[in-house]
C-alpha cells in the first residue's frame, strides 16, 4: 500500500499568490522611494516610502482584511530606517541597514537547521498546507533542512551583492543592478526549490508505506 497522494499546487497558483506580495512589498516601495527622491530629495523619498507602507496597513484595516505580521514588522523597520537615514542625511544608510538584517536572518536559518526546526518549513506552511504524514516523513525532514541551508546561502549572496553595490554604485545604478541581480539569484533558487520539492514528493509516493 502506497502513501496517500499529495499534489503540489500549480506554479501559476503559487505565482498568483507571490507576485502581488512581491510587487507591494519590494518593487513598489523601491519605485516610490526613487520617484520622490528624484523629485523632492532624500527626505521626500523617505516620507513617501514610509507613507506607502502605512497606507497598505490602513487599507487592510478599512477592508477588514488581516494585516500580516510581516507587514507590521516592515512598517516598524521602514520607520526606523527612515529616521536614521534622515538623521544622517545619507541614502546609503537607508539601503545598507536591511542588508545587515538579511545577514542576521541567514544566520537564523542556519541556527534553525542546527535546532532541527528549519525555518523554510515554517515559511512554506504559511502558503501551502502540507498533511502531517508529509511533514513527518524522513525524506521531507531532510529536504527542509537542506533547502533551509540553500536559502541561508542565497540570503548571504544577495546581501553581499547588495552591500557591494550600495558602496560602489550611484543610487540609480544600485537600484537597477541590485534589483536585477537579486531577482536572478532568488528566481533560480526558487525554481530549484520547487523542482526539489516535487522530486521528493515523487520519491515518497513511489515507495511503500511503513
Amino acid at each position: 500500500m502506497n502513501h496517500p497522494q499529495f499534489t503540489l499546487p500549480r506554479l501559476t497558483a503559487l505565482f498568483r499568490q507571490a507576485i502581488p506580495r512581491l510587487l507591494e512589498g519590494v518593487v513598489a516601495p523601491m519605485v516610490v522611494f526613487y520617484t520622490f527622491f528624484a523629485l523632492l530629495g532624500l527626505i521626500g523619498g523617505l516620507v513617501a516610502v514610509t507613507t506607502w507602507v502605512y497606507l497598505g496597513i490602513v487599507y487592510r484595516l478599512i477592508r477588514r482584511h488581516p494585516v500580516p505580521g510581516t507587514m507590521l514588522l516592515a512598517a516598524i523597520a521602514v520607520t526606523a530606517r527612515g529616521l536614521i537615514s534622515a538623521w544622517t542625511g545619507d541614502w546609503v544608510v537607508y539601503f545598507i541597514q536591511p542588508e545587515i538584517g538579511t545577514v542576521c536572518i541567514a544566520l537564523a536559518f542556519l541556527a534553525s537547521v542546527r535546532l532541527n526546526k528549519p525555518l523554510v518549513q515554517k515559511l512554506t506552511l504559511d502558503y501551502i498546507h502540507l498533511p502531517a504524514f508529509i511533514l513527518k516523513h524522513e525524506r521531507m525532514r531532510q529536504f527542509f533542512a537542506r533547502i533551509t541551508l540553500l536559502w541561508a546561502f542565497v540570503l548571504m549572496c544577495n546581501s553581499a551583492v547588495s552591500i557591494w553595490l550600495v558602496l560602489h554604485q550611484s543610487l540609480e545604478g544600485y537600484l537597477l543592478v541590485r534589483t536585477a541581480a537579486v531577482a536572478a539569484i532568488t528566481g533560480v533558487a526558487f525554481a530549484g526549490s520547487v523542482w526539489a520539492f516535487k522530486r521528493v514528493l515523487h520519491r515518497m509516493h513511489a515507495e511503500p508505506a511503513a
